[in-house]
């Protein structure tokens, strides 16, 4: 495997992950796990390079300035946390709207 082919596949890892996280938590938390509420998810290739994934829900929002550090040590063994935390880190850019009911990821390749 090239280096170039490598890197695109650790690149969509990293995508694939973000958006199982954004989804699991636009499920658990913004539709509080209620079959009638639904999630809201948006692809959009915006050109060869980059995408841009838009997960939104139903949900009050949070505020992720407020989120606990998952690294710190108080929080290091809790068994949940680590959405944000790991979305923050694997895409290039990540705005919460809404309120934080919608989230926007932004991945260049």
């Amino acid at each position: 495997m090239t280096a170039v082919r490598s890197h695109a596949k650790a690149k969509e890892l990293e995508i694939e992950t973000a958006l199982r996280e954004a989804l699991a938590n636009a499920i658990r938390h913004g539709c509080s796990d209620d079959p009638t509420k639904y999630v809201q998810c948006s692809v959009v290739f915006e050109d060869s390079r980059s995408v841009l994934i838009v997960v939104s829900d139903p949900g009050p929002g949070f505020n992720s300035s407020q989120l606990a550090d998952p690294t710190d040590g108080e929080h290091l063994y809790e068994n949940h946390g680590r959405g944000i935390y790991l979305i923050n880190h694997l895409m290039d850019e990540v705005q919460f709207k809404r309120g934080g009911a919608e989230i926007h990821m932004r991945s260049r390749f």
